[in-house]
């Protein structure tokens, strides 16, 4: 019997199924843990054979999770939009052994739905998460703009008074 969400990696493979919905955060906790936050995250995956015949999982995440910037510790949104296939594999070995650029995962018979989807938006999140255009350089950048020749002038008419 199996868990509720969760899938046969391989028999969904093997049978072409599809699976779609959304995802909260209360399913996503290493999320949490790293204190994003989101509304809800909408996710596909489909079963199917790759090119070489292997069996494979689609994965597609959609959608946006708000991340403190490290520079002005203010919140700001990051869109998740992922689409990869993750080949399977029966044993630990293969995949570690592989010496391509195929993404694959250890096949199970209960393959969780949300930790599948959380390892793909986890290896899309920026290492250091920060606005584009924050407002920390903005600040710096009108600091570097005071000439310390004019801080000195007015430290000398100061000592001239």
């Amino acid at each position: 019997m199996l868990l509720a969400g969760a899938i046969d990696g391989l028999q969904f493979a093997h049978d072409g199924r599809e699976l779609r919905g959304t995802i909260g955060l209360a399913d996503l906790s290493r999320l949490a843990e790293m204190s994003c936050k989101t509304s809800g995250m909408g996710y596909f995956l489909r079963g199917c054979l790759n090119p070489a015949g292997k069996p494979s999982i689609e994965v597609r995440v959609e959608g946006s999770l708000e991340l403190v910037c490290q520079r002005c510790l203010e919140p700001f949104d990051f869109v998740v939009n992922v689409d990869v296939m993750l080949e399977l594999c029966n044993d630990i070995g293969g995949i570690a052994l592989a010496e391509d650029e195929i993404d694959r995962v250890l096949a199970e018979s209960e393959m969780s739905v949300a930790r599948l989807v959380e390892d793909e938006i986890i290896l899309v999140l920026p290492q250091v998460p920060r606005h584009e255009k924050c407002g920390v350089e903005e600040l710096v950048a009108q600091q570097q703009r005071v000439s310390p020749f004019g801080v000195l002038a007015a430290l000398k008419k100061r000592d001239g008074d």
